[in-house]
């Protein structure tokens, strides 16, 4: 297990090294919930998965008769492996539990772990990783583990040998020979998201390189494709979105004066980083080959996991970026109360230095309101200034804050995207409410922009530049989805699908309808349901 672990393989259960979320200045140990292949636990689980669970007992068969088992012994293995990981589901939490950022949340001394996770040799998994001697490690789900310990005494050793045999094959099954790597692609891609074609080998690549030679790339990309000048305007915009959200705090009329106060002293406290690292990162130490694909790729991440555990105990990296340069994303840090931009998001449709500001606040400026929001939906609100896990509210005002959400939870989960498959309103909670808040401040934005250049205030293409802010809203969530591949990520996936992304918070929006409202016909239904928070 600690072999596998330390090529990133979660058998058993997962691990990170990141900041302690209750001392957010260094890295802790965490031990999480895992084990499993399939993307969730409701696979195992729930009856509409019946269908995917056996086409993922025969591609176990197949990739271990490709590794040299005969087929009678490949589907036996078959067998014990599905059971196995079904067992392991069960005493899963689910993804909207594991959004409770307390409830996942149990700091266990070292001395202690012989006696909490008495299945766990701690001392010989810590020799054999590589980990540095700590104060203690941070538990998720205590109760995964008290159900893993009962598991790993009923059933037999061979069995759990089975079961980590397949994990190894199936993470190296993409690495290894073009059978492997077509049975890998025919489960995971097409059965599981609807992909008909694998990419093409450039593009897999391309992949392989982000994921572990990330800001080696990052470097070349920026040099090819970052101009200074798109870090000069969206430092405007996020200073913009800024004023927007700290006159929102003032101004809001269900908080009290002590919440708000601590609110506003978070975000004096707040950053933003645009484009990429100052430094990028040294691999040197890492062996690339020319000729030995799968080695690089074993010895990339080895070397991935001996950066991560050289650091726990010791001060958290505030220079570190989650992504790379090239990503089109970006994300908020709750434990650094900072938000992230890479390059690879600041092009078009969500930024264009040539477009006007409509446009761009439309876009780009919806996602820095996202990202600022989310230092203030239902899991970034319970850390502090500092980046730590502290309540800093009133009792009165989350009551409040907990009521509003439950608005938003009933809204998304009312949506039914496939026929019997509705929005999980608890686990895009985060998101749909980072959601509200980007248009609603990058909307405000611009009306504050325009009101201080009245010259930009111009009628393009027949559209009013408020017109312009929902159609550039509306062409950054486009997006073509496959059935199965819209199924995985409702089950899976923290973000509502693309078009919910754009209908709901637009939809409690008064201001979109009155954009609009010139071509509206005779009767047309006014705004729906208003729900607001931030």
């Amino acid at each position: 297990m600690a072999d596998l672990h330390q090529e990133e393989v979660p058998v058993l259960f997962d691990w990170a090294a990141e900041p302690d979320r209750r001392a957010s200045r260094v890295y802790a140990f965490y031990l999480w919930q895992g084990g499993l292949t399939l993307p969730d636990r409701d696979y195992y689980l729930l009856p509409t998965f019946a269908s995917v669970r056996e086409q993922y007992r025969g591609h176990i068969a197949r990739l271990l008769a490709l590794a040299g088992d005969p087929p009678e012994a490949a589907a036996r293995s078959a067998d014990i492996v599905l059971d196995l990981e079904t067992a392991i589901a069960r005493a899963s939490r689910t993804r909207a539990e594991l959004r409770d950022v307390l409830a996942n949340y149990h700091r266990i001394e070292s001395a202690d772990l012989p006696a909490t996770i008495p299945h766990l040799p701690w001392e010989r998994y810590r020799f054999a990783r590589g980990i540095p001697e700590v104060d203690y490690v941070i538990l998720g789900q205590p109760e995964f583990q008290e159900a893993l310990g009962t598991l790993l005494v009923q059933r037999p050793l061979e069995e759990w040998r089975t079961y980590l045999r397949w994990h190894a094959l199936h993470a190296a099954a993409p690495h290894l020979s073009p059978e492997a790597e077509r049975e890998d692609f025919a489960f995971f891609q097409r059965t599981l998201q609807g992909q008909a074609e694998m990419e093409p080998p450039w593009r897999r690549a391309l992949r392989l390189l982000d994921q572990h030679l990330g800001e080696a790339l990052g470097r070349r990309f920026v040099e090819a494709h970052f101009p200074a000048a798109g870090r000069t305007r969206m430092l405007r915009l996020v200073e913009d979105l800024r004023e927007v959200f700290a006159e929102r705090l003032r101004s809001l009329e269900w908080m009290t004066e002590e919440t708000r106060g601590r609110a506003l002293e978070k975000f004096r406290r707040f950053e933003a980083r645009i484009g990429h690292p100052d430094t990028f990162r040294d691999y040197a130490g890492l062996a690339i080959r020319p000729d030995d694909h799968f080695g690089n790729v074993l010895r990339a991440l080895r070397f991935e996991s001996r950066r991560k555990l050289e650091r726990l105990g010791g001060p958290v990296d505030r220079a570190e970026w989650l992504m790379t340069a090239p990503t089109v994303n970006a994300y908020f840090h709750p434990s650094l109360n900072e938000i992230f931009f890479p390059a690879g998001i600041l092009q078009p449709p969500f930024f264009d230095p040539d477009a006007d500001d409509a446009v761009n606040y439309g876009a780009i400026g919806v996602v820095i309101g996202h990202e600022i929001t989310h230092g203030y939906d239902d899991q970034g609100r319970r850390f502090d200034a500092d980046g730590n896990l502290n309540d800093w509210w009133t009792a009165a005002d989350a009551e409040e804050f907990r009521h509003r959400a439950e608005a938003v939870v009933a809204q998304y989960s009312a949506i039914e995207p496939l026929p019997g498959v509705h929005i999980n309103g608890e686990l895009t909670l985060g998101e749909n409410i980072a959601d509200f808040g980007g248009v609603r401040l990058a909307f405000e934005a611009l009306q504050r922009r325009l009101a201080r250049d009245p010259e930009a205030r111009k009628t393009i293409d027949g559209r009013s530049p408020e017109e312009r802010f929902f159609l550039s809203y509306a062409q950054i969530w486009r997006q073509n989805c496959r059935e199965e591949e819209l199924r995985r990520r409702l089950t899976i996936d923290p973000h509502s699908p693309g078009r919910y992304r754009v209908e709901v918070p637009l939809a409690n929006l008064a201001e979109f309808r009155a954009a609009f409202a010139r071509g509206a016909p005779s009767g047309s239904p006014s705004a729906g349901p208003s729900v607001t928070i931030w």
